[in-house]
């Protein structure tokens, strides 16, 4: 199969996130008179979208006292959204060999859209990236496969023509409930065994391997 697309998660795949994640989050902790949690243990509450980060964070408190989190969170996560984050080694060159091909490129991620846009468009040149799908109200977030439909009828491709790169068990479920190829990454979040049991079928240690191991089209003379 020559694939003719990729989607990418966007936290612990394409940026690392994890210290301003980290920062913001015991910034709220703080402010609930909650001690703070270390960078290793966020990189299991997120993930799976911000009010679940806010009930793990905050166990036992009721809804109304996590609609108040998630609402101070934002706020807090919007001021340092860029202070630390940062594209891993060599996504920048992987996404600008695959560009050069005519590989449709898109993120697909659990973080609130208006932040997502946000860093897109801070650390990715213009026209990079063709779409974008993030937590809204009204689509299901991952793993839920919604999304990444959404995304396959914006780039005009099929799930057997699209591969999907993610860091964590949920996003390797997504791929296989969207049918598309599930490729982990080891340079994020999480590890090999949660990717593998969660059925990713390539793992990649770098961003240079991604040409090496799966096929892409390449648009003729290109």
């Amino acid at each position: 199969m020559m694939y003719r697309a990729a989607v990418f998660d966007l936290d612990g795949t394409l940026l690392n996130t994890l210290a301003d994640l980290t920062d913001s989050g015991n910034e709220l902790l703080a402010s609930f008179g909650r001690p703070p949690h270390t960078e290793q243990e966020f990189r299991y509450f997120v993930g799976n979208g911000w009010r679940k980060l806010m009930e793990r964070l905050l166990p036992g408190e009721p809804p109304e006292r996590i609609d108040e989190a998630l609402s101070r969170y934002r706020a807090i996560y919007e001021k340092c959204l860029t202070g630390k984050t940062k594209p891993y080694d060599g996504i920048l060159d992987m996404l600008t060999a695959l560009r050069a091909r005519g590989v449709r490129l898109a993120v697909c991620t659990n973080k609130h859209i208006s932040a997502a846009e946000a860093l897109i468009q801070k650390y990715f040149p213009a026209g990079l990236l063709d779409a974008v799908e993030g937590d809204r109200p009204g689509v299901p977030r991952k793993p839920d496969p919604a999304h990444v439909r959404i995304l396959l009828e914006k780039l005009g491709v099929t799930p057997e023509e699209t591969v999907y790169l993610g860091d964590s068990g949920v996003d390797m479920q997504t791929a296989k409930n969207a049918g598309v190829l599930p490729v982990g990454v080891l340079w994020g979040f999480r590890e090999k065994d949660e990717l593998l049991e969660n059925g990713a079928k390539v793992l990649l240690l770098h961003p240079s391997e991604l040409l090496g191991k799966v096929d892409f089209w390449k648009k003729e003379g290109r």
